[in-house]
């Protein structure tokens, strides 16, 4: 099926802008590959920003099913599967610049991924990815039945693996890999209120959600410079403590969680949009009498 059509084959909108969305970050962070012939820095950088886009997209995929429950907005649900693929795509992506930075030695390539730790589990990451959208398609779920399900919560664990291997490249300035941490622990949260029966179209629990998730990413970021590193941690509390410019990890989750709060004010049967359509009908009935 094209990704711009709806389940029923009807040309969609909504599936046309999500795969336009997903394509623009390949193109931007390829083309100066492609202009510059395979040159080493622009290959480097295309490395970093297509694996910086797996964990983004990926993380996306686990938006999907929390913010149509917050927004009960059902045709998320038919976009899923395309974001899924591409995360899938991206990683691709990102393998294939690192293949090309080792000039395709696939003997070299191979002892890389088993003699480092953070490539063995980029690898094994990519690996369950492609398990996962090999069984994207409706005859696979026919096929596994129950199983499907089963196997599509490794999606799960392959973002922690996702995360770490980010974490483990990124060596010092671990900011962007923070962020997916704590983006990954509110997803998680959103799932963990639901499992307990807290509604998510309640503002105190998407609040309390957004506060708890910038507490952690806030821990994570003090455990790693703690852990890792020879920077000293409590300077690391004392960064998070602050508002500067640019925000920290914590602060950036916090605001995310604070959007999600916004936009649940914008879903079916909630005051602002029951607002807009009462503004909406009023405006269209004044309309309708002033053109008699």
């Amino acid at each position: 099926m094209y990704p711009w059509l709806d389940p029923s084959g009807r040309f969609s909108f909504f599936k046309l802008a999500v795969f336009v969305a997903l394509l623009v970050p390949g193109i931007v962070l390829l083309w100066p590959v492609i202009a510059e012939g395979g040159a080493t820095i622009p290959v480097k950088e295309a490395i970093l920003e297509s694996g910086e886009w797996t964990i983004r997209i990926l993380l996306i995929t686990l938006l999907v099913t929390p913010l149509r429950r917050i927004t009960r907005f059902s045709k998320l649900v038919q976009v899923r599967r395309q974001i899924g693929v591409a995360a899938f795509c991206y990683v691709m992506i990102h393998f294939g610049l690192y293949a090309i930075s080792q000039n395709l030695d696939l003997g070299r390539i191979a002892s890389e991924i088993v003699l480092r730790i953070y490539l063995t589990i980029g690898f094994v990451a990519l690996i369950g990815l492609a398990v996962l959208t090999a069984t994207s398609t409706k005859s696979a779920m026919r096929r596994l039945g129950a199983k499907w399900g089963r196997l599509h919560k490794l999606v799960y664990p392959i973002a922690v693996l996702g995360v770490v291997h980010f974490f483990l490249q990124s060596k010092v300035d671990v900011s962007e890999a923070t962020l997916m941490a704590g983006m990954f622990v509110g997803l998680m949260l959103y799932r963990f209120a639901h499992w307990r029966g807290w509604s998510l179209r309640s503002a105190v629990t998407l609040s309390v959600i957004a506060a708890v998730a910038g507490l952690a990413t806030a821990g994570i970021e003090y455990a790693w410079y703690a852990l890792a590193t020879g920077i000293p941690a409590d300077r690391v509390v004392a960064a998070n403590l602050e508002w500067m410019w640019p925000l920290r990890p914590a602060w950036n989750v916090v605001l995310a969680g604070v959007a999600i709060s916004v936009i649940s004010l914008f879903g079916r049967d909630k005051p602002v949009r029951i607002w807009i359509a009462r503004l909406v009908g009023n405006n269209s009935v004044t309309a309708e009498a002033s053109s008699r």
